[in-house]
């Protein structure tokens, strides 16, 4: 299709939408102008993003229909006609369909090159069992660079900052490896664990696309983290499955395939799952309903009603927190998955509606997970001045108070907006402007942490 058919082909489907408006406006109260440019707003987002201008109307109406319900109507009355616009092969429909083939063809290439790129290493005699460190270490090394050359070459980014991408990659790969750290050692778990915190903000730049300064590309790639999350999770189950029947089948001829599963399979399947989770998230956005923002639904009164269980029975026994590692490392572990269900709260709800009930559960939600932490905390400091500074102590006080400036100001910032004193647009902007803190902690653990608490 030429460019000027697909701008043909968008106007008219704008002006079915536009027409179906004006007829129902009797029924309902709507302002058809605003949210056209609400529409022709989506539209030229998810356009740059790398949609066709079919898609990018599909997904728009879709997301405007959660907003309105005037127009969810159209959504729902012309949904059948609008998909077999998108995904029925014809003369008119083959740009944007040759379009997804190359991506997933550009996807499928990248995984297995990362599949192979981790396997290097075994070529000069580095085992995955025996040195597990080394791979902990440069796990994200093997995959995250080759995700964001992907979004780069997706998003057509500009020289300049293709340009600079590479370097934080390179820098990470010297310092990881040039490090004395020792084998099975605490710096050497931190590091695993915060390097790749720290590089997911590479990522976020390249996935924006040049929106990376604006709330909204931010926001998007929040949304992309839950949602590659859920779909990396569901591959996972899935290959714990396929394993689990191969060794079954295998077993019954006298076959022992533990071996190739340990060195070949889960190294491999672990890196490629990577780039195929992120293209499927990138092939579905918003055509169908995104599981992070109805999963954020369902547990946020569950784990609300968890934590605020606990800080009862924490005052009614008057038991101290036992923290030892675990019991450190659980702690962040819920602390994070609350500030998840907040952020994706944040980025599937209208800011323009007024507050409603859930708004209300998630302040309880946030209110208890401050306390929580505020709990956690005093514990922190209580075992540093009992026993001294480590790596792991110093690194949970500083993660923990973090997530506590975090949870204080949106818990702030939420009220607000429930009182009718502020904009429910701060907190978003708060929650996106807050995500290079969390980065720039992780560089610190990862190049501080080694030299100041001696490489153990």
């Amino acid at each position: 299709m030429t460019a000027a058919g697909h701008a043909v082909s968008l106007e008219e489907q704008i002006e079915l939408w536009r027409s179906y408006l004006r007829r129902r406006q009797a029924i309902h109260s709507v302002d058809a102008a605003e949210l056209e440019d609400h529409l022709r707003e989506q539209i030229a987002v998810l356009a740059a993003a790398g949609l066709a201008a079919d898609e990018a109307f599909l997904v728009a109406v879709k997301r405007i229909g959660d907003l309105d319900a005037l127009s969810r109507e159209f959504a729902r009355e012309h949904s059948e006609r609008l998909w077999k616009q998108l995904v029925v092969p014809s003369a008119e429909t083959g740009e944007p369909q040759a379009a997804a083939r190359r991506d997933a063809i550009a996807a499928f290439c990248l995984a297995t090159l990362a599949a192979v790129i981790i396997k290097v290493p075994a070529l000069f005699g580095t085992d995955f069992g025996a040195d597990a460190g080394f791979y902990a270490r440069n796990l994200s090394l093997f995959v995250l660079p080759l995700l964001t050359g992907y979004f780069a070459w997706k998003r057509r980014l500009d020289a300049d900052t293709v340009r600079w991408l590479p370097v934080p990659f390179v820098a990470a790969a010297v310092l990881v490896n040039a490090y004395p750290l020792a084998p099975g050692g605490y710096s050497e778990a931190l590091t695993a664990l915060h390097l790749p915190i720290a590089l997911w903000l590479v990522v976020g730049v390249a996935y924006a696309g040049g929106r990376w300064s604006e709330v909204g590309g931010r926001m998007d790639f929040i949304r992309f983290s839950g949602e590659l999350f859920i779909y990396y999770v569901l591959i996972a189950l899935g290959g714990g499955v396929l394993t689990g029947f191969m060794a079954m089948i295998f077993q019954s001829i006298g076959i022992d395939i533990e071996p190739f599963f340990e060195e070949w399979l889960l190294p491999c399947g672990a890196v490629g799952a990577v780039v195929i989770a992120s293209w499927l998230v990138e092939a579905k956005q918003s055509v169908i309903e995104n599981m992070a923002p109805v999963l954020t639904r369902l547990f946020s009164p569950l784990f609300a009603a968890v934590l605020l269980t606990f800080l009862g029975a924490l005052l009614l026994t008057g038991r101290g927190i036992d923290i030892e590692r675990n019991v450190l490392i659980a702690f962040d572990l819920l602390l994070v998955v609350v500030l998840g269900l907040l952020l994706y709260s944040i980025s599937a709800r209208d800011p323009r509606s007024p507050p409603g009930v859930f708004d209300l559960v998630q302040v309880v939600l946030v209110a208890s997970a401050l306390l929580a932490d505020a709990v956690a905390l005093s514990a922190i400091a209580a075992r540093i001045t009992e026993f001294g500074f480590s790596p792991n102590r110093v690194a949970a006080l500083g993660e923990n108070v973090i997530l506590l400036v975090n949870l204080a100001w949106s818990a702030v910032l939420y009220v607000r907006f429930l009182r009718g004193r502020g904009s429910f647009t701060s907190l978003e902007r708060w929650q996106t402007d807050y995500l290079p803190v969390y980065a720039a902690w992780a560089a610190i653990v990862v190049i501080v942490f080694p030299p100041v608490f001696g490489y153990v």
